[in-house]
This record gives C-alpha cells, structure tokens and sequence, in this order.
C-alpha cells in the first residue's frame, strides 16, 4: 500500500514496505484491551510528558498489562505490580508491542 499526502508545494509519498517491521507492529496503549500485555517501545510527545513517565516507571522495553480500558471511565495499567491510572491523552501518545 503507498500512502500520499501534500503539504504546501511538496508531494510526499510513503510505501509500507519503508517502514521498518517493528513500526508495523506498533500500536497506541489506548487501542489495548483489558488483560492485555504489551512492551513500551516509544512515547511521541516532549519532554515534560516523556519525564513523567518515566519518573512513573514507563521507560522502553517495559511490559505493561492493561487492567480497565472502560470508556468513558479510566484507563488503568500495571507495571511492575503497581497499578496507575493515565489519561486518554497520554495513552494515545504511548507506542507499545504487543506481547
């Protein structure tokens, strides 16, 4: 599949094949459901929120398992055997693979 898009004057083009393997297989935290397992790859968002996160345990190659995805309601994690709850937002922002 290509996938085009345009900007201003430029033509930009993007063939699946481009991507690396592990891209493909990269998911938002916020697509998981309940009872899920997944190993943090990469946060997309800036420093501040990649600080805290970190500063909460959630640095790459940690595993994650989803305790409640409910919506509306929050969106509950484990790592390490503590349970944290994180905003909507910031599980968008949060790349994982699926165990």
């Amino acid at each position: 599949m290509v996938v085009t898009w345009q900007t201003s004057s430029k033509h930009f083009a993007r063939n699946d094949s481009d991507m690396g393997t592990e891209d493909k297989r990269l998911v938002p935290l916020s697509r998981l459901k309940a009872g899920e397992r997944a190993r943090l790859v990469r946060v997309n968002a800036g420093q501040g929120l990649k600080s805290r996160l970190a500063a909460m345990g959630l640095v790459r190659d940690v595993e994650i398992t989803v305790v409640s995805s409910g919506y509306p309601g929050p969106f509950i994690i484990s790592v390490k055997g503590c349970k944290m709850m994180l905003g909507r937002g910031m599980t968008h922002k949060i790349m994982v693979m699926q165990c």
